[in-house]
């Protein structure tokens, strides 16, 4: 079982417009609404992909029932998110139908009681027993200490679960300090963290800070890995247009299922980049569609030696 932690999980809406005019009234042709949060869409890809997927973190409101009663209908994933007096935040997504610019509005999230974090750290060392890995994916809610991410990675290395960190800011400082197996910034968050904007550069710092293995996304520029196995870089098969919400999610699904499956790092970084090339081709969040991912995977060039790094 892959466990994923999403602690401010979302009930991603996406509303897509013929062209977003800022300031003017818009009329939306189409309304879709799933359940995210960065763990939740690598939860989805991984039992997309065949795994079985145990999603955890907080739900809350009117809005965490709904994101519970859509999140029951997935296949292979098992649903333990801990209750929580506060509403579970919404995200929107607004598609420009003329360009196929997506701009995204994110709430903060309901503020979490000191009792219910301790229910969860509670409930997470319960569920790591039986885990083969972890993702520890997103922000941070309210009340949930800026530490939290460090204290979950210390406690899964003490149960011997690789954990994956994606997520940004003092979170991600302080978790790259507990030495994350593997930690997937994206240039802005990387660069954030190092005070570098060159990407080898400043890959290869965030591993000195602690991190195992440092996967960047660099966007167009597709992926850049640094491990103690070798240095690979991916070319994306060719710039996609679409909805890049998930985008990531999805390369962080790609890197875990290859960790489980004990995958060369070749061939997780074409897994990650070809699955997140295909949910930017998706209409909604954090979903993929089988065939493209299928037919991008072969087109996904990987170059780089195996050394040390």
């Amino acid at each position: 079982m892959i466990l994923t932690v999403t602690l401010n999980t979302a009930l991603d809406m996406t509303y897509r417009v013929p062209a977003l005019r800022p300031g003017a009234s818009h009329r939306v042709s189409e309304v879709t609404e799933r359940p995210g949060g960065k763990g939740l869409n690598v939860a989805r890809v991984l039992a997309a992909l065949g795994h079985e997927v145990t999603a955890t973190g907080f739900a809350g409101g009117a809005t965490g029932r709904c994101l519970r009663e859509q999140l029951a209908g997935t296949p292979g994933l098992v649903d333990a998110l801990v209750p929580v007096e506060g509403a579970t935040r919404r995200t929107i997504a607004v598609v420009d139908g003329t360009t196929g610019d997506t701009t995204q509005l994110n709430e903060p999230g309901p503020v979490i009681a000191p009792a219910e974090w301790s229910a969860f750290v509670s409930l997470y060392g319960d569920l790591l027993s039986s885990a083969s890995a972890v993702a520890l994916c997103g922000s941070l809610p309210p009340g949930v200490p800026v530490g939290a991410y460090a204290q979950l990675v210390r406690t899964a290395h003490a149960m011997d679960v690789p954990v994956l960190l994606d997520t940004s800011g003092e979170p991600l400082r302080r978790g790259v300090a507990a030495r994350p197996d593997i930690v997937k910034p994206n240039a802005e968050e990387l660069a954030e963290l190092t005070g570098s904007h060159e990407p080898l550069r400043a890959t290869r710092d965030a591993r000195r800070r602690g991190a195992h293995a440092v996967v960047a996304s660099l966007g167009a520029q597709g992926l850049l890995a640094v491990t103690a196995e070798g240095r690979w870089r991916t070319t994306p098969p060719a710039r996609m247009r679409g909805n890049p919400t998930g985008a990531g999610d999805s390369v962080v699904a790609g890197l875990l299922s290859g960790l489980v499956e004990q995958l060369p790092w070749p061939d997780r970084l074409a897994r990650a980049a070809a699955l997140s090339a295909a949910t930017v081709l998706a209409p909604v969040a954090g979903e993929f569609d089988r065939k493209d991912y299928e037919e991008l995977l072969g087109s996904v060039a990987v170059t780089g030696e195996a050394s040390a790094a």
